[in-house]
């Protein structure tokens, strides 16, 4: 599986209608759709499609045809997102219609051409669980550990400063975490 670097937008045309693809990160997800409503207040539609990982690891699909005829516009574009095996992502295609009925099959193949073209653009990471990990540092330890965490490129941590130790929280993959519990061993 992969996922996206960091969000990517892409211009589609078909018969004069414009398709205007954001492939972003599922964390920039939330409130991006009233963010592009707002931004393109002449445009007829801003469909969705979203895929992540939850808790559980169970992978949570959704999509919205967002007034396109039903399952014309949201489904293709998950399609894609399914075929290309990205997870915890969503993409955000803003459409103006440009005064050619493209059919149901039309626009379809519209759709799920804006989120290829948009994926083609994208800069794609492997996907890696990651879980957190807790542990313990002398004061001593701290500039080593820091040049440690960024070594492995570990950025998701915290530190509290005890009265005796340093502790740490990191989020990182299993595989980054092996690597560290090395150091300190």
């Amino acid at each position: 599986m992969k996922c996206v670097k960091s969000a990517v937008i892409n211009t589609t045309e078909m018969n004069r209608s414009k398709f205007i693809a954001h492939l972003v990160p599922i964390s920039e997800y939330e409130g991006f759709q009233e963010k592009l409503r707002q931004e393109h207040p002449k445009a007829n539609h801003v469909v969705y499609a979203l895929r992540y990982m939850n808790d559980f690891d169970q992978i949570v699909e959704n999509s919205s045809d967002d007034g396109e005829p039903k399952g014309c516009a949201g489904v293709p574009a998950l399609n894609v997102l399914r075929g290309e095996t990205l997870i915890n992502c969503a993409v955000l295609i803003v459409r103006y219609f440009g005064g050619i009925k493209l059919g149901t099959g039309g626009m379809a193949r519209a759709y799920a051409l804006a989120v290829k073209n948009v994926v083609c653009e994208a800069v794609l990471e492997t996907y890696e669980k990651e879980v957190v990990h807790m542990f313990e540092t002398a004061y001593s330890e701290v500039e080593r550990t820091l040049y440690r965490l960024k070594q492995l490129r570990i950025t998701k941590f915290e530190r509290n400063f005890g009265s005796s130790a340093v502790e740490w929280t990191i989020m990182a993959s299993e595989e980054k975490i092996k690597l560290l519990s090395r150091t300190y061993k």
